[in-house]
């Protein structure tokens, strides 16, 4: 195996960072605290029973810490700030659309950026009072009307079907950002659930012996872990290369959001494995915080639309991603 070195790390115009700001990840932390402060796990809970309070709930918190005036296309910092926000926001599963806020565009009077595909646009944006636009995969760009759910907050996890009058198709540029910071929303969200489930082994016994003493189950732990560091990495991969402008960000991320559904599937499953049936059951965060990742992780598109978009845009180059592949 060649021996990696610093200069795989380099992009010839770029040098690569991917750590966070000191301080973006206090802003995380801040975010994370402001959020338990207001609720925590029962914000979703009330979310669900009066849909109609989620601005309500969410927006006095967030607008405190100064989230609506970062701009992400305008600073690194302000960049990873917004990454962090978005995480701390999917640990708490905060029934609010702080990626798709963030990700608004500059040249266009709305609040908020989705992103649509297919025949039947949908978001989860349902019960708001907020002007939305929406970009196709392919930039094509429109005004939104989000229409009612079809069914209850339960059934549909906020998420409407929308119409969409064509605007333009000078998306292109807003697509890389769209698509990355629902990513770290859902990371946050694994986040949670591989903490909760260190939890739950730790305190459950099974023949005399708490459940993390068998190694079946610590294997199960490492392998979601493993899933959930390896979407970490490409999370902040797929900032750097929006910051520095790389003409492949798209590309990177719809590697990422590649990375990031194979993880929740691997999290998930495991999570809900070691917990058993109290797992399904509204009395464990995790079955709130299972379901309502499942619009994250099946729009714009799921885990085969997402691979087989990025195997059409790459073709047989390929992503570049972490490392130069003329370096390895």
């Amino acid at each position: 195996m060649t021996k990696t070195t610093t200069a795989q790390f380099r992009r010839p115009e770029h040098t690569m960072r991917i750590e966070l700001a000191g301080e973006a990840l206090e802003f995380e932390k801040q975010a994370l605290r402001a959020l338990r402060a207001a609720g925590g796990d029962e914000l979703v809970r009330i979310a669900e029973g009066d849909p109609g309070r989620r601005a309500a709930l969410v927006e006095p918190v967030l607008g405190a810490l100064g989230a609506w005036d970062l701009e992400p296309r305008r600073a690194d910092e302000e960049l990873e700030a917004a990454a962090a926000l978005c995480r701390s926001a999917g640990y708490w599963a905060t029934p609010y659309p702080v990626a798709e806020r963030l990700a608004r565009p500059v040249d266009m009077d709305v609040d908020g950026l989705v992103v649509v595909a297919g025949d039947e646009p949908a978001a989860a944006i349902s019960d708001l009072d907020l002007r939305w636009a929406a970009v196709g995969l392919d930039g094509a760009r429109g005004e939104v009307v989000v229409r009612s759910p079809r069914g209850s907050a339960r059934e549909s996890a906020f998420v409407a079907p929308l119409d969409i009058r064509p605007l333009d198709d000078r998306g292109t540029a807003d697509l890389a950002l769209a698509l990355v910071l629902p990513c770290w929303t859902l990371l946050g969200m694994l986040d949670r659930a591989v903490d909760l489930t260190r939890e739950h082994v730790l305190v459950r016994e099974q023949f005399g012996r708490p459940l993390a003493e068998f190694q079946s189950v610590q294997f199960q732990l490492t392998d979601a872990e493993v899933e959930r560091r390896g979407a970490d990495m490409l999370a902040r991969y797929a900032l750097w290369s929006i910051q520095s402008d790389n003409p492949d960000a798209l590309l990177d991320a719809l590697a990422l959001r590649s990375a990031v559904l194979d993880a929740a599937e691997t999290v998930f499953r495991t999570a809900h494995q070691l917990h058993g049936a109290l797992g399904f059951c509204d009395e464990s965060p995790l079955s709130w915080l299972s379901r309502y990742s499942l619009p994250l992780r099946r729009l714009p598109l799921g885990t085969v639309g997402t691979d087989e978009l990025l195997t059409r845009l790459s073709g047989r180059r390929g992503p570049a991603g972490l490392f130069d592949p003329e370096g390895v």
